[in-house]
């Protein structure tokens, strides 16, 4: 798939209203969706681990007899394709379809789309299955989109605001959220566009942090009237969370367990207070 816009990238930007990401917030930890994550291998505890300090519930049913079953259970259903093989992409493919019968969101997060064959094709199959929702960096939604031929394996060689026109295109086509996501943080349904800043640099030197932020994005998603801030309140509640764990941080080492704690911790006021966000 090659898709092309003209879209100036800074064209469509709006401001991100702080207080009804708070709303979304409120509604959310009333919700604690359960989310089936079909996910990468290497990322399965600490997505369970996010989604749990936040105050959703999270499954990682894999066997294809049950996977179908479990999706029409759950509230969302995430598809990573980080350590993608042919029984779980036969797993991917049948929770898939129960979530769609199912009328339930399913969010794709491509990872490392473009360099690999295999992983590519069936990414590019997956766009015709309608996902909610597409969240990757720069390289990956720059490869999915079939204008540039992606990263270097899971990280980004392009900036975010690089493969912001790409994000809109792809939006547009498959009336899909997408977010791109980096320094900072775009979402876009290809007419409006939030920018999220936020975050640390810190959040790249652990294992997993974008693919728990696309389980984040799935539990956003359910029983949100406006899934583009959803999806975009989802990207600041870990930007948010990184920059606090980072205070309290000498290390990756010594990351994971404040940023744990600061996901818990989170409070809808704590949106309003913030001033980063544009």
């Amino acid at each position: 798939m090659s898709i092309t816009s003209n879209t100036c990238p800074t064209d469509l930007l709006i401001d991100f209203p702080t207080d009804r990401a708070a709303a979304v917030f409120t509604q959310f930890r009333g919700c604690a969706p359960l989310v089936h994550c079909l996910t990468n291998e290497v990322v399965q505890t600490f997505t369970a681990n996010v989604l749990l300090a936040l105050g959703a519930s999270p499954a990682m049913v894999v066997e294809t007899a049950e996977a179908a079953q479990f999706s029409s259970i759950a509230d969302a259903l995430l598809i990573n394709i980080g350590t993608l093989h042919a029984q779980r992409a036969q797993s991917m493919l049948a929770a898939i379809a129960s979530a769609k019968q199912n009328q339930k969101p399913w969010i794709l997060d491509p990872v490392a789309v473009g360099g690999l064959t295999y992983r590519t094709e069936f990414a590019n199959h997956l766009l015709s299955l309608q996902p909610a929702v597409i969240r990757g960096n720069a390289s990956e939604i720059l490869a999915l989109s079939g204008t540039a031929p992606g990263g270097r394996g899971v990280d980004s060689v392009d900036g975010s605001l690089d493969a912001l026109p790409a994000a809109q295109a792809l939006a547009q086509q498959t009336g899909a959220i997408v977010a791109v996501t980096g320094v900072t943080d775009y979402v876009t349904d290809g007419d409006k566009t939030y920018a999220v800043n936020g975050g640390d640099a810190l959040m790249t030197r652990v294992v997993g942090t974008g693919c728990a932020l696309s389980a984040v994005v799935a539990a956003f998603s359910v029983q949100q009237p406006d899934r583009l801030l959803a999806v975009a309140t989802a990207c600041r509640v870990m930007s948010l969370a990184g920059e606090r764990a980072v205070r309290h941080s000498s290390g990756p080492g010594s990351f994971i367990p404040a940023f744990l704690d600061s996901l818990y911790q989170l409070s809808p006021q704590d949106f309003l207070r913030s001033g980063d966000i544009q």
